[in-house]
């Protein structure tokens, strides 16, 4: 019998013939590479183009540009002992931190990946640390826990754990991260409304409402049409014409600034900014250990969540990228996977020194895979863009989030193919894979998702006899995960606030 692909995650059996070879005696050779940056990147290998990757750049940076404007309005709006950041350098050490990372993503783990602020590490720095700390002494600790991330990536530990998550709970995270991307998409635009009588509803009252929500809906349809038409480049061309109507509904209806989730789609003033790079490198590594800081205790118990957060919205951020890629095996494993790992790690400690605070890859850099992007280059040339944004920060606005939010939605509705790998009758991976699925999107956290189905799927495994089958590292990850669900009464009992 011969084994033939039919997507990145199942084969399918059809009889050899007489004289025809199977895989194993005639692999198909990889292209020849045409260059030296086809060779460095595989590009052609991966089956992708130059243009892929150049489109697939440019659609993850329109699709994530807003954090450029989003984490400084997070981070400026903390008081800590009386000093807030300066709005300019907050802005210029988001541009410089995401550039460094992504561009680093790209030449060294060579994935379609892109990082940026996270803005739970960037919540978590605001809300919880900040309050009791110098920003220095915040910095410091998210230095801190991206070097306790790269210690994890150097042992193999974090590879392991990765490779070690059962395969149908990997297809459970792809499906769980693409519910989440559509979802954030949705309330970004305005399309669904929170915080109102019912936990979501079609707009604020029930109804849509506003200018800015017609656009995200032209938007969306017209990308919708174009995949339908198998036309290349159909992200990339929705979210530039999704602007232009933006620019042509603000003007007509003269729409105030209030309007939109950001800023409005005007084109600014002057294009061209100084970057300012005060913040750099005031870091206090471990001030806020100490008794002018919040306490080695509470200290400890910020980093521990600060470490849970990256480590593993990071790591099903890039099951789901990388198998949307067809990077995966039929295990899920992903080439370079060490690499990718190491450099989201870093990306923490380049947060921390750059005045950002951790990066972490963006769940958006699944809207260049959409666009066909393959390899590295892709975030080479998102980086690349970022690193424009150190002098033309003003244009990073132009683009509204209602637009690029439609694009999230197209790739939410993309990554729901990975439902199919699903053995749905069995439910000793039915229910950890609907539980990892559903709670992504209805608790707004990757991480609660990915401990939901890990506990789940180990509980199960146990309750039926086969404890030994989920094997250690799945049990010591069902404790870990414990404690994280666990961690507001621990501290509580811990005394620490």
């Amino acid at each position: 019998m011969t084994r033939i692909p039919t997507d990145p995650g199942t084969t399918e059996e059809i009889p050899a013939q007489a004289g025809t070879p199977t895989q194993a005696e005639a692999p198909a050779p990889d292209p020849v590479p045409r260059n030296a940056l086809d060779a460095y990147f595989k590009i052609s290998a991966r089956g992708s183009t130059f243009g892929n990757e150049l489109r697939g750049g440019l659609t993850t940076f329109m699709a994530m540009a807003y954090i450029v404007l989003l984490n400084p309005i997070i981070l400026s709006g903390a008081d800590v002992t009386g000093a807030k950041l300066d709005h300019a350098q907050l802005t210029t050490a988001t541009a410089l931190a995401a550039a460094v990372t992504t561009i680093l993503l790209g030449v060294v783990g060579n994935a379609p990946l892109a990082a940026a602020a996270g803005l739970s590490v960037s919540g978590a720095v605001s809300a919880l640390v900040v309050p009791h700390t110098t920003w220095a002494q915040a910095f410091g600790l998210c230095v801190i826990y991206g070097l306790l991330i790269v210690l994890l990536v150097v042992s193999g530990l974090r590879e392991k754990i990765m490779n070690g998550i059962p395969l149908p709970l990997k297809h459970a995270i792809t499906i769980g991260i693409g519910l989440f991307v559509a979802l954030i998409g949705l309330v970004k635009s305005g399309f669904v409304h929170t915080g109102g009588p019912t936990p979501v509803s079609l707009g604020p009252f029930g109804e849509l409402a506003g200018w800015p929500v017609v656009c995200f809906a032209v938007t969306l349809l017209t990308i919708f049409v174009l995949l339908a038409r198998d036309v290349r480049g159909a992200i990339l061309i929705g979210i530039a014409s999704g602007t232009v109507l933006a620019f042509v509904v603000n003007q007509v209806a003269h729409l105030p600034a209030k309007a939109w989730a950001s800023s409005a789609p005007v084109w600014p003033g002057s294009p061209v900014s100084a970057p300012d790079f005060g913040l750099f490198g005031h870091v206090d590594l471990f001030g806020a250990f100490g008794g002018r800081g919040l306490g080695a205790i509470s200290a400890s118990v910020a980093v521990f969540t600060l470490v849970l957060a990256g480590f593993f919205d990071a790591m099903a951020t890039i099951i789901g990228v990388g198998t949307e890629a067809g990077l995966a095996d039929q295990q899920g494993r992903m080439p370079g996977l060490s690499k990718a790992l190491f450099i989201d790690g870093t990306g923490g400690i380049i947060g921390g020194l750059a005045g950002a605070s951790g990066q972490t890859v963006f769940v958006e850099s699944a809207t260049g895979v959409g666009e066909g992007a393959r390899t590295g280059l892709s975030s080479v040339v998102t980086g690349g863009v970022f690193a424009l944004m150190l002098f033309f920060s003003p244009l990073a606005g132009i683009v509204p989030v209602e637009v690029a939010s439609a694009a999230l939605v197209v790739i939410g509705s993309m990554m729901m193919s990975q439902a199919r790998h699903i053995d749905w009758a069995d439910r000793e991976v039915a229910v950890p894979a609907f539980l990892t699925c559903v709670l992504m999107p209805f608790t707004y956290s990757i991480t609660a998702g990915v401990a939901a189905g890990v506990i789940s799927y180990v509980v199960i495994k146990a309750g039926r006899g086969k404890w030994r089958e989920p094997g250690p590292l799945m049990w010591i990850l069902t404790a870990v995960f414990v404690v994280y669900f666990a961690l507001t009464p621990i501290k509580e009992w811990l005394g620490v606030h």
